[in-house]
C-alpha cells in the first residue's frame, strides 16, 4: 500500500523541483537580458535621445526605445539610418514577433492584437532595418510595435516611412523618433490592456554644415491621402503632445531653435 502513495508523491516532488528550477533559470535569463539592454550600443545616438527614466530604457544593437508599462508600448523608439544601411537582404525571411524580454517591467505579448482589428505596426520599421538578419528581426520584437489600423498601417504612415527612407539616401545618414499618443488613447486591446494611439509622431533629425535640421510630423490615427506636408509640426508641439522632452542633451540655444522650427524648405520631398 505504501507504494501506492510513495510513487506519486516522488513524482510530484520531483515536477515541482523541475519547475522551481526552471523558473529560477527563467529568471536568470530574464535578468540577463534586462542587462545586456540597459547597455549603451551607440554613443551618437545616445547624445541625441529624448528624456527618460532610466528604468524604461532599452537599447537594443539597431535603436533604442523607452518603454511605457502603463501603455504596454513604447514611448518612443530611436535609431539612426544610413545611406549604406538601405539594402535588402534577399536571405531575410519574416520572423514570428517575440516579447522583449529586455524590458524589466515585461513587455506586452503579440496575442493581445490577434483578432484585434489593429495591425502589428511597427515603430522602426522592418525597411529601415533589412540590411542584416540581427537588425531585421530586432524590429519584430513587442516593443517595437503599436496597435495601428490598416489603413493608416499600409498608407500615410508608409508613405512617411519611404519617405524617411528617401532623406537618409539623399542626406547620407540621419536619426529617427517615433512614437505614438497615448494619454488620450482611442481605447485598448488584448488582456494585457495595449492602448491604441490617437495619433503617432515622427521626428527626423540630420546635421548639416550650419548645425541640425529638424522635421516632425503628428499624424491623426487614421486613413488619410493628404500630402505629407500637411502634417508638419514643430518638435515643441509634439513635446507639448506627449509630454517627453526631446534632443535634451543639445546646448539650450540649439535645442531650443530646432525645436521651434517647421523648416519644410530645407527637405526634399
Amino acid at each position: 500500500m505504501r507504494r501506492k502513495y510513495t510513487y506519486p508523491l516522488l513524482m510530484m516532488v520531483a515536477i515541482t523541483i523541475i519547475y522551481l528550477v526552471n523558473q529560477h533559470l527563467d529568471q536568470k535569463q530574464k535578468e540577463q537580458h534586462v542587462a545586456t539592454g540597459a547597455e549603451i550600443k551607440s554613443t551618437a545616438l545616445s547624445f541625441l535621445l529624448p528624456e527618460a527614466a532610466p528604468a524604461t530604457l532599452v537599447h537594443h544593437q539597431y535603436y533604442s526605445l523607452s518603454y511605457n508599462e502603463a501603455a504596454e508600448q513604447a514611448s518612443w523608439v530611436a535609431y539612426t539610418l544610413e545611406k549604406s544601411q538601405l539594402q535588402n537582404s534577399k536571405s531575410l525571411s519574416r520572423p514570428y514577433f517575440m516579447v522583449d524580454n529586455a524590458v524589466e517591467t515585461g513587455a506586452a505579448d503579440w496575442r493581445n492584437y490577434k483578432n484585434s482589428g489593429y495591425d502589428r505596426g511597427h515603430l522602426c520599421p522592418a525597411g529601415d532595418r533589412s540590411f542584416s538578419t540581427q537588425a531585421y528581426n530586432e524590429t519584430f520584437l513587442t516593443s517595437n510595435i503599436s496597435p495601428q489600423l490598416n489603413a493608416f498601417n499600409a498608407g500615410i504612415w508608409n508613405r512617411l516611412e519611404h519617405q524617411v527612407r528617401d532623406w537618409a539616401s539623399r542626406y547620407n545618414k540621419i536619426t529617427v523618433i517615433t512614437g505614438g499618443l497615448t494619454i488620450n488613447g482611442l481605447g485598448t486591446i488584448g488582456t494585457e490592456k495595449v492602448v491604441v494611439p490617437s495619433a503617432f509622431y515622427k521626428i527626423v533629425l540630420r546635421k548639416n554644415d550650419s548645425g541640425y535640421s529638424c522635421l516632425a510630423f503628428l499624424i491623426p490615427h487614421r486613413e488619410s491621402n493628404a500630402a505629407l506636408q500637411q502634417f508638419v509640426v514643430s518638435v515643441d508641439e509634439v513635446e507639448n503632445a506627449t509630454g517627453i522632452d526631446f534632443f535634451p542633451q543639445l546646448e539650450d540655444s540649439v535645442e531650443h531653435k530646432i525645436e521651434a522650427e517647421k523648416p519644410v524648405d530645407r527637405w526634399v520631398f
